[in-house]
């Protein structure tokens, strides 16, 4: 079965580890690119679903015999222990996975991390930063939709956390810096999405107000 190029700009990302942990792991596919091609000695991989688990068991068969890959129902990290060397969340909301790292028994912020966050990229950017995260690489790539995903470390002991502008936050620091195209591209759409709201008459004045700011912002990205 063909993988998708999200799934391979994923597994480009995920790098050499003792133990490897796919949360919300679907199919499988990035556990397996793990252990196939030798990066990691373990991987744990884990979902809330029975069916998606179901499908990452049978994908994974001979490396679950061999003792190399388990497969956890549950979840957020449940199942996942802290000391785990890099985690991949791809797939959900931005403010669920914030809800996977803050949770009060299982939450951690992980050694490593590939997050790809499907909404609300700012708000986990700004978790990060805030919180003992180190971003190394933070981009908009596309496959059909638009993603965006976050790759860092925690931060090293006497290691000063780093400082982002509020454009940094709410776009990426490497998408303003690098301008990749899909980047441009989905930003220049959201730019004419919001002229279709502005054209709508019955339009909130506080409403039409919060999109010219938003329209504003979006522009000065792309230079308009």
């Amino acid at each position: 079965m063909a993988v998708s190029l999200r799934i391979r700009t994923l597994c480009s990302l995920l790098t050499p580890t003792d133990v490897f942990a796919d949360v919300g792991c679907d199919h499988g596919y990035c556990t397996e690119y793990m252990l196939k091609n030798g990066l990691c000695k373990k991987a744990i991989f884990s979902d809330v679903s029975k069916g998606s688990l179901r499908k990452a068991e049978l994908l994974l068969a001979d490396y679950v015999w061999e003792g190399k890959a388990v497969g956890v129902l549950g979840d957020g990290f449940y199942g996942v222990p802290s000391s785990v060397g890099e985690v991949l969340i791809a797939g959900m909301g931005g403010s669920e996975i914030l809800s996977i790292l803050t949770d009060e028994k299982h939450g951690f912020l992980p050694e490593t991390f590939v997050f790809q966050p499907m909404l609300n990229a700012d708000k986990l950017r700004r978790f990060l930063i805030e919180n003992g995260g180190y971003i190394t690489r933070d981009f908009t790539f596309k496959d059909g939709k638009y993603y965006d995903v976050i790759c860092g470390r925690r931060l090293k002991a006497g290691e000063e956390k780093q400082v982002y502008t509020d454009a940094e936050l709410e776009f990426g620091k490497e998408n303003l810096a690098t301008r990749p195209a899909a980047f441009v591209e989905r930003t220049k759409k959201q730019c004419k999405d919001i002229e279709r709201f502005l054209a709508v008459e019955s339009l909130q004045e506080e409403s039409r107000a919060e999109l010219l700011e938003r329209k504003a912002r979006l522009e000065g990205v792309i230079g308009k």
